[in-house]
């Protein structure tokens, strides 16, 4: 076997992390984009490795049992959802697997409890948050691209197709979050080629359009917006009153002008156009103030699921410091506080922690105090000192997981009880692997945030040995 060889009617086995396919073939493993266990294909190896070969589906011979037609016109090409094409109950299926497999493999951990998987009551429209890129280069369809008209309208407005920076497929229709965000973006997109303004280009970084945010709160609040490559009031101006007139239910209408090479919001100044510079969500028994670049949570009705399966493993009982590491927005530490002596945070990003003390504020949160910097560097024994032995932790760490000396200062505090969440259950296995002399790992739960994509949130509760 060597790049670039066919190989015909390979029996699909296994699933693997980022919900590739696994096959085998003269002894070596493949790993098969959009393959799932019971296929059986055709096969193109694209890249071989000494351990591991990577393999591009052709086509399939014969398909899984568990298969079923994709319910969006747009999947295959758009970059969004990767599972559409697995009933919803064998995706879940999978995640469980996929976790299982990691925490056994990667951390050869001994689990004392296994939950299963906690599914969504909603498996479309479940986002509260959305970003669209305009550009100049719309992905055509087949029959586009085989014409040979030549003066075909190439604007978009809509997801980036897969592994394509510079290639946009026009939504008609997205799955992903309840209207008005289609109703919106669609008028939107008609205003815009109506009125000849100029789409993005990436490539030739011309062009006035750049991306639209769509935020929604379960409190009926809307947010949107926009972003453009310059200043052109005489352009914008227009597009936002038209925007505010259709959709009069916008409760905070924003633009920022991003110049820069890259779509990042974050290092943007957002302007108000119209009413508030936020919008509020609310999760139990709290409320979160959420800007244009505020981190939080994507989809709420799990997020509450997750928050609360934090606070049973937390076990919080009034008297306790509970330490929430990465924690973003606060959003946790502050859901919890209510019932602990005083909730530490630590974030790197400062408009996290600004938001974080707003939060606080909002909810009349006295006992929740808030630090900015690097996890890594702020959280040592004299910062422990000063601020009070941890009796619980939360960690919630980006999809790399923990510096290993984050994990080093966490086994020296050694805080009685550990609630670990992550978003990627194998660099979870491995840090958990590192703790695992130290503590008993008592329970695993993963929870679907994510439903038709590969992405599982997993909680995991770890107790001091005695």
């Amino acid at each position: 076997m060597k790049k670039g060889s066919l190989i015909e009617n390979l029996p699909v086995t296994q699933i693997a992390a980022e919900g590739k396919g696994i096959a085998r073939h003269e002894g070596m493993v493949v790993f098969i984009d959009d393959a799932v266990p019971g296929d059986v294909a055709d096969v193109r190896i694209v890249e071989k490795r000494s351990d591991y070969a990577t393999g591009k589906l052709l086509q399939l011979k014969q398909p899984a049992p568990e298969r079923t037609a994709p319910f969006c016109s747009h999947f295959g090409t758009c970059g969004g959802c990767k599972w559409q094409y697995l009933q919803y109950p064998q995706q879940a299926a999978y995640k469980q697997q996929i976790t299982e497999e990691a925490l056994k493999r990667v951390g050869k951990l001994h689990i004392e409890q296994i939950n299963p998987i906690i599914t969504p009551q909603l498996t479309q429209y479940y986002r509260n948050k959305m970003e669209f890129t305009f550009s100049a280069r719309r992905w055509l369809l087949q029959h586009e691209a085989e014409s040979e008209q030549k003066h075909l309208d190439r604007r978009a407005l809509g997801f980036h197709v897969k592994g394509m920076y510079d290639r946009v497929v026009n939504l008609t229709h997205c799955y992903l979050q309840e209207n008005p965000s289609n109703q919106i973006r669609n008028e939107v997109y008609q205003y815009c080629t109506e009125n000849n303004l100029p789409f993005y280009d990436i490539k030739t970084r011309s062009g006035y359009l750049r991306n639209l945010l769509i935020r929604t709160s379960t409190l009926g609040q809307l947010m949107v917006v926009f972003a453009f490559a310059f200043d052109k009031p005489e352009w914008h101006n227009p597009l936002l009153e038209f925007t505010l007139k259709r959709f009069p239910q916008i409760t905070a209408l924003q633009y920022a002008i991003n110049g820069k090479r890259n779509d990042m919001w974050y290092d943007l100044d957002i302007v108000t156009y119209a009413g508030n510079n936020h919008i509020t969500e609310q999760l139990g028994h709290c409320r979160y103030k959420i800007g244009a670049k505020s981190f939080f949570q994507t989809n709420s009705h799990q997020a509450l699921k997750l928050y609360g399966i934090i606070e049973e493993m937390a076990q919080l009982n009034g008297s306790q410091t509970l330490y929430d590491l990465y924690t973003g927005t606060g959003s946790i530490g502050l859901f919890l506080a209510r019932n602990c002596k005083q909730v530490v945070g630590i974030e790197e990003v400062d408009a996290a922690i600004e938001d974080a003390r707003y939060n606080a504020q909002l909810n009349g949160i006295e006992n929740a105090f808030f630090y900015t910097g690097d996890v890594r560097k702020i959280l040592t024994p004299d910062f422990a000192r000063l601020h009070g032995q941890p009796d619980v932790l939360i960690t919630d760490p980006p999809r790399a997981g923990m510096h290993p000396d984050v994990v080093k200062e966490i086994l020296h505090l050694a805080p009685p009880r550990v609630v670990y969440v992550s978003c990627n259950p194998v660099t979870q296995a491995r840090d958990l692997q590192l703790m695992a002399h130290q503590y008993h790992i008592r329970r695993i739960q993963p929870i679907d945030m994510f439903p038709h994509t590969y992405h599982i949130e997993n909680v995991a509760l770890l107790e001091l040995m005695r």
